[in-house]
């Protein structure tokens, strides 16, 4: 959850003339650089990811269904919350209106909360995937899987609407960002520093935990034989999953630990917090949603293998005319390659079929 550092007297209402800062012009270009670089990141990561998933018949399974839920949600702030905020760098200033400030500091709490709710899924999934594989297909069909990401986006929308009330989405000058004003209520902050970050993060310590035990007894031969193997396979991904999550702790502890301090002993805390940390934990914190789709292609073969496809479908304009590889290769596997003959025979079937023109050999295996 995005927490202020220190109480702001800024009206709910921003006006530029009130949220200017003399700040050195490299300042303001380094923010500025690095968060076009995380909004271009994130929105071409995400799609590949989206995209890998609708293709590859491989990557079309009820973990994934958390995975591009999780993609959406980090979708969501390069769309429209980080380019106002860009706006803002680069006019030293809000100058978009009451609304779009209301917008889009709720859409940053949708995608922030939305993420940790998706990582715990997550987290949750692979836990029963891994731990308790027997009845794993029953409590994750197709069916059930959809119902918990919906519960997961619709749990993310109740926890933010209370923000609405109580007036807390506010602009921040020193972020230049409209975002939570949470200081004004001690009680109210640790609540949502507990419920948004802290429990979501300990029921997948434990999730993973579990999990890494699992599999350290699979590889000492001390797992009771009576409980399913572990493949190599569902190894990498659950360790490509469980660098989501630490990727996530490490970003977004930072600012959601200040917050918690300042909540707990504003008066104190408040003056002994530098304002280059607290500007850096948000933007440390902004720059977790283009790491995600990284770290897929890094760890994940199914993932990489498949943005390499969609890179080259693009870049030769056959992406909507060509179905998936994966899907070509397994038509390839279940039939047999056609034979060329001498006299451009074509033998299909035992029935002869004459071509008077010869057919290049690479169309015959084009995907």
């Amino acid at each position: 959850m995005i927490i202020n550092g220190s109480h702001l007297n800024i009206s709910t209402t921003p006006d530029p003339a009130d949220a200017v800062l003399n700040r050195p012009p490299w300042v303001t270009t380094t923010l500025g650089c690095f968060l076009i670089f995380t909004i271009v990141v994130d929105i071409l990561g995400n799609l590949l990811v989206i995209f890998s998933v609708y293709r590859n018949k491989k990557l079309r399974n009820a973990g994934n269904i958390f995975v591009v839920s999780l993609a959406v949600a980090d979708l969501v702030v390069a769309i429209y919350p980080y380019p106002l905020v860009l706006s803002s760098i680069f006019h030293n200033g809000w100058s978009l209106g009451y609304m779009h400030c209301q917008i889009s500091g709720f859409l940053m709490g949708i995608s922030v909360i939305g993420s940790i709710f998706n990582i715990t899924g997550i987290a949750i999934n692979r836990y029963c995937y891994i731990c308790h594989s027997l009845k794993y297909d029953k409590l994750y069909s197709d069916k059930n899987s959809i119902c918990y990401v919906l519960l997961i986006w619709a749990l993310t929308v109740v926890a933010i609407v209370p923000n609405l009330f109580v007036g807390s989405l506010q602009y921040d000058p020193r972020v230049y960002s409209c975002t939570f004003e949470q200081s004004a209520s001690s009680a109210y902050t640790i609540a949502v520093v507990f419920f948004h970050f802290i429990l979501p993060i300990m029921i997948v310590t434990y999730c993973y935990l579990r999990i890494w035990i699992l599999v350290i007894q699979v590889r000492r031969r001390v797992k009771p034989d009576n409980r399913p193997k572990l493949t190599p396979h569902d190894v990498r991904n659950f360790v490509t999953m469980f660098v989501v999550f630490v990727l996530f702790a490490v970003c977004w502890a930072p600012l959601n630990f200040i917050g918690l301090a300042v909540a707990i002993k504003p008066e104190v805390v408040i003056p002994l917090i530098p304002e280059w940390l607290f500007v850096s934990s948000y933007f440390m914190a902004y720059f977790n949603s283009c790491l995600n789709a990284i770290v897929y292609g890094v760890l994940n073969q199914n993932f990489r293998r498949e943005y390499k496809r969609i890179v080259v479908s693009v870049c030769t304009a056959r992406i909507f005319f060509q179905d998936s590889s994966n899907d070509a290769g397994e038509r390839l596997k279940s039939k047999p390659s056609p034979l060329m003959t001498n006299n451009n025979q074509v033998k299909v079937d035992s029935f002869p079929v004459h071509f008077t023109n010869p057919i290049p050999h690479c169309l015959l295996f084009k995907t």
